[in-house]
Order: structure tokens, then C-alpha cells, then sequence
């Protein structure tokens, strides 16, 4: 089992920026994707951008060029970098990891971000 555990939802002005933290924990050996997801009120959870062994990462086009996702191995944390943020970008986001083995989704329990206009 692995264990995901977010932090640093907060309310913030659109135009700031927030960081997300993902601290991982459990068998998190060999876990090669990480990433995260977001989920606004009466939507689906949509994929928001994911990092792979070996760096590279991949986003929504919604939020292209204003986050990065990045991952410290020896902390087993994922952060999301948020700047630019825009009242859309409200949602509860959700970190995620892949397991190797048979492609199942771990997930967190959440953390909220709220931008105001």
C-alpha cells in the first residue's frame, strides 16, 4: 500500500501562486508516475500533470506554462507549483501515484484550492 498525503490548499487572489506538497509513504519503491488531479464542484476529476522516472512530465493544456509539476526522490515528495492561478483553477486537487505492478491508482485524500476574482 502506499499513503498520500497533500498539504498547502489554501483561499489566494487570482494571479498568485501556491505550492502543493505530496509527501508519499509505504511501498513506494519502483513507483514511477506520480501526479496530480483536480476536481471543481459537480465535475469530474481531471488529470492536471504527472511526472515519470527520469523527469519528464506532462500537463493539461488548461494549465500549461503556469504549473510545474516536480518531485524530490530522497524526500518521497511531489510538489505542484501554481502561479498565474485563475478563479477556474478552484478545485480540491488530489495527489496520485501508479503502481508498477498492476497499474493501480493510489490517491490522497485532497486539499483545497480556492482562487478568488
Amino acid at each position: 500500500q502506499v499513503q498520500l498525503v497533500e498539504s498547502g490548499g489554501v483561499l489566494v487572489q487570482a494571479g498568485g501562486s501556491l505550492r502543493l506538497s505530496c509527501a508519499a509513504s509505504g511501498s513506494i519503491l519502483n513507483i514511477n508516475v506520480m501526479g496530480w488531479s483536480r476536481q471543481a464542484p459537480g465535475k469530474q476529476r481531471d488529470l492536471v500533470a504527472r511526472i515519470i522516472s527520469g523527469g519528464m512530465t506532462n500537463y493539461a493544456d488548461s494549465v500549461k506554462g503556469r504549473f510545474t509539476i516536480s518531485r524530490d526522490i530522497a524526500k518521497n515528495t511531489v510538489y505542484l507549483q501554481m502561479n498565474s492561478l485563475k478563479p477556474e483553477d478552484t478545485a480540491v486537487y488530489y495527489c496520485y501515484a501508479i503502481s508498477p505492478y498492476n497499474g493501480d491508482y493510489y490517491w490522497g485524500q485532497g486539499t483545497q484550492v480556492t482562487v478568488s476574482s
